[in-house]
């Protein structure tokens, strides 16, 4: 092989994002050996400016023409661009909702945003990785980081009791996810890139085999626990009640958004065989998500634990994009998870807000809190029925796109538990909102009526109040631009050559 052919075959620019991302990694460590932490602040907003680049490098791909790179081992096409932007923007919003929550912890805030970075590394790559060695270090570096972010509270019991269930049964699920590659990689006769999967596996077994049914089992419980769907959602409402809360932000939308990106690249591609079988189980895991997640929301008490099972049953809804497995659908999960970005970060940036003035997260507490602080109410009012879907705000155009996608691919009773159970979950976000609105001074919790004035201009608060601020404008106005930003999506769907690919067999086989 000569040195240009090498060259092309390694492609290193379709990474360049991720190489932004590492650079800027660096950059904050040694930033941090210099000038410690009394400019652990700056450093932060360092990190920040170079996600911004990293966004920008992505955009710039948007038309790759070569988008595969590392002899297929990685591939930068839209759909992975898209999924790499939104885990980089959460990664960017929980910086800036991270300096006055860690700050007041007293923990190194230069090695948590390092941590985060690495987070976001391993998400980025695990968003376009196309091969099984990647895949598995691309989600072990996610995984990783976040098991220690989750613990980074070390003085506090609950964070350090999180972290280590948290690792426990993420290691088993780690375990569980490569049994299921390495039969993967034997059915297919010792490939490793999942074009090449599919095709070893087709020419090899012909008819469908139990050995590839027990690794769709293995690589599906690997997939769910990472997107918290049910029945492998039993670590998210302890971790999410536990950890510190912008760690819980990221894991919401970052973690949750690569599973779907793995999810989407791995079981399209490698098992077009047993399309019909996966997506009868991601319909049962749609359901159980989506009922049991609403449901339980109801009797919390915690926000943290109540917006953990919201993340549950969201997952649920976001699901019903890929059981459909139409063009429209997946442009439809694309779509959601870009508007639940901010509407779920917004959500959990007022969280923050107020529990760094309380030191609650006591659902009771909120009640009267408008009479103290309108604008924290009002931010957090508009995310919480954005996430239950009244229009005109982000989330009801999301549920729209998505209800429709599946009713027009005869997915009548699956929309119909999806169309119940988002009104189930009406009630407990409307629940929060007549608290802090509704309620008389009178009527105001022990805390309310203490809840301390903070002064918006003190440093340590600025990222706080630019974070609320960019996902109340992003929520409100994402509804308004929902056409726009649909079509993007279903440009992402319609301009990856593995998705269509997939779609084109599905046409052929029916």
């Amino acid at each position: 092989m000569d040195f240009n052919n090498l060259v092309s075959q390694l492609n290193a620019g379709a990474i360049l994002p991720e190489g932004i991302v590492v650079i800027t990694l660096l950059t904050v460590l040694i930033g941090d050996l210099i000038v410690g932490r009394s400019g652990a602040r700056n450093l932060c907003y360092v990190a920040v400016g170079g996600l911004l680049v990293s966004i920008a490098a992505l955009v710039l791909q948007w038309d790759n023409p070569n988008p595969v790179s590392f002899f297929g081992a990685f591939s930068s096409d839209p759909l992975s661009v898209v999924f790499r932007g939104i885990i980089v923007l959460a990664a960017a919003v929980t910086i800036l909702m991270s300096v006055s929550y860690v700050e007041q912890t007293g923990t190194a805030l230069a090695e948590f945003v390092m941590i985060l970075l690495t987070a976001t590394l391993g998400g980025m790559l695990l968003s376009g990785a196309t091969e099984l060695v990647t895949i598995f270090v691309s989600l072990e570096t996610l995984s990783i980081s976040s098991y220690l972010m989750t613990g980074y509270m070390k003085r506090d019991p609950r964070s350090n009791e999180a972290a280590l269930k948290y690792l426990l049964i993420g290691a088993s699920s780690s375990a569980v996810f490569l049994y299921g590659l390495s039969l993967l990689y034997g059915l297919s006769g010792g490939e490793t890139t999942l074009p090449e999967i599919a095709t070893g596996i087709a020419s090899s077994t012909g008819n469908l085999s139990l050995g590839l049914l027990v690794s769709l089992v293995f690589v599906i419980a690997g997939i769910a626990f990472k997107i918290s769907a049910v029945p492998f959602h039993q670590w998210t409402p302890d971790v999410y009640e536990g950890s510190p809360t912008p760690v819980v932000a990221f894991l919401s939308v970052g973690s949750k958004a690569a599973g779907f990106a793995l999810a989407i690249r791995l079981l399209v591609t490698a098992f077009p065989q047993v399309m019909e079988e996966w997506h009868f189980v991601f319909t049962a895991l749609a359901v159980l998500s989506m009922v049991l997640g609403n449901i339980v929301a109801l009797a919390q008490t915690s926000m943290k634990r109540m917006l953990a099972y919201s993340s549950i049953a969201q997952a649920g809804f976001v699901m019903i994009g890929m059981v459909i497995g139409t063009e429209t659908g997946y442009a439809s999960m694309v779509f959601y998870l870009f508007i639940y970005l901010f509407m779920n970060l917004g959500a959990f940036t007022c969280v923050i807000l107020f529990a760094l003035r309380t030191g609650t997260d006591r659902i009771s507490d909120y009640a009267g809190l408008y009479q103290k602080d309108p604008f924290l109410t009002l931010a957090l009012s508009i995310c919480l029925l954005s996430l239950g879907g009244i229009p005109p705000l982000a989330g009801f155009f999301g549920k729209i796109y998505i209800f429709w996608a599946g009713w027009k691919a005869g997915a009548y009773g699956l929309v119909l538990v999806a169309l119940v159970t988002s009104v189930v979950s009406i009630y407990y976000y409307l629940r929060v909102v007549k608290m802090m609105v509704v309620k008389e001074p009178q009527e105001m919790s022990d805390v309310v009526k203490i809840y301390p004035v903070t002064n918006w201009n003190l440093p340590g608060m600025r990222s706080l109040q630019v974070a609320t601020l960019m996902t109340l404008v992003a929520t409100t106005l994402a509804g308004i631009l929902s056409n726009p930003l649909f079509t993007i999506a279903n440009d992402s769907v319609s301009k990856t050559p593995m998705l269509q690919a997939s779609l084109e067999h599905r046409v052929a086989v029916k």
